[in-house]
């Protein structure tokens, strides 16, 4: 098992005021496959892909990844943990805009131990051309698409996608889903994705339906829809 969740929990404190945002949470999603974390706003997705990546960090439960259990690493270690292994994908690109495409990817392969080759990432996510454009001069899902690339050029184990479509029209959506998969395929890397559209879920190896901070629904999807089918 690649992630192995179980009773965690997570509140957080605003003056007087306690907010449970996890309660109890338990899943599992095994190595190379496609995960999609479903639920509204306020169901604890964020939270929980924030925990499993190492950006925050859980009241009470156990979470290991590949074998780490990292609510036991110490500050130091969980930086490093997020660093080596964790590539991260956001709906908004967070790109340097002063940097080139082919430098937006590089700053991130210039601190990784085992960064796959900048030449290779670009022709994966077909940004080959464009490598010596700024952000400013691309559009939505090329920007969407070079963000991806530097997540994957550390040769990331786990690549954590949050709301990656979400910012982007129906035909760029499904483009973008496309490249997941593809680079899911072609690397073997495991993606764990959360989002609004369920839609999305058709995709994916398993589906997990979260409401109020808990696993409401966990689901195995028997037969995996190609992104290119998926209408919403």
């Amino acid at each position: 098992m690649f992630i192995d969740v179980s009773d965690l929990s997570k509140s957080y404190k605003t003056g007087e005021v306690l907010t449970e945002v996890l309660r109890g949470i338990g899943m599992k999603l095994n190595k190379g496959e496609i995960g999609v974390i479903l639920g509204p706003s306020g169901s604890g997705k964020s939270t929980l892909m924030n925990i499993i990546g190492g950006i925050d960090r859980a009241d009470s439960g156990k979470i290991v990844v590949d074998g780490t259990e990292i609510n036991k690493l110490s500050n130091d270690e969980l930086t490093e943990y997020r660093r080596e292994n964790i590539g991260f994908v956001f709906q908004f690109y967070n790109l340097v805009p002063n940097l080139t495409v082919s430098e937006n990817i590089e700053v991130v392969s210039n601190i990784s131990k085992s960064p796959l080759k900048i030449d290779e990432v670009l022709k994966a996510v077909e940004m080959q051309d464009k490598k010596n454009r700024f952000p400013r001069e691309l559009s939505g899902g090329e920007q969407q698409r070079v963000s991806i690339a530097r997540a994957i050029v550390k040769n990331p184990k786990l690549l954590l996608c949050d709301e990656p479509t979400g910012a982007l029209d129906f035909h760029t959506s499904r483009g973008i889903l496309q490249l997941l998969q593809q680079l899911n395929k072609k690397f073997g890397t495991t993606i764990l994705m959360i989002t609004h559209n369920t839609a999305i879920a058709n995709m994916a190896n398993r589906v997990l339906k979260l409401r109020d901070g808990q696993i409401a629904e966990d689901t195995v999807n028997q037969t995996i829809v190609p992104a290119e089918r998926i209408e919403w």
